[in-house]
């Protein structure tokens, strides 16, 4: 009972970026989310053949509140000429499940 907590609290953390520019790279990713508070991690999921962006991310904050102001201000927003979306990450099994599958890209 005690790790489920210490996961949920892990992934609340944890944001799901999608539809990101070919553009974008994790240095962009990192400094546009730095302002709303202290990031741990910033990383583009790439296509493991090419090596190119698939289009989305994940970015991982200190704190909860840190993460839900950055989805408070960047979902929806403009980033390198596309309608980005930010939203808390799903589980690890799940974002894992979805990655392969490539339905990760598929939030419209």
């Amino acid at each position: 009972f005690v790790l489920v907590l210490i996961m949920a609290k892990r992934f609340a953390t944890q944001l799901f970026v999608s539809r990101l520019s070919a553009y974008t790279t994790e240095p962009s990713l990192r400094q546009l989310f730095s302002p709303f508070g202290q990031i741990k991690d910033a990383r583009l999921i790439r296509d493991p053949e090419t090596q190119r962006p698939k289009g989305f991310g994940f970015v991982t904050y200190e704190s909860e509140d840190d993460a839900r102001k950055a989805i408070k201000s960047l979902d929806g927003k403009i980033v390198d000429g596309r309608l980005i979306f930010v939203e808390v990450a799903k589980n690890a099994e799940e974002v894992t499940t979805n990655m392969n599958s490539g339905k990760a890209q598929d939030h419209e």
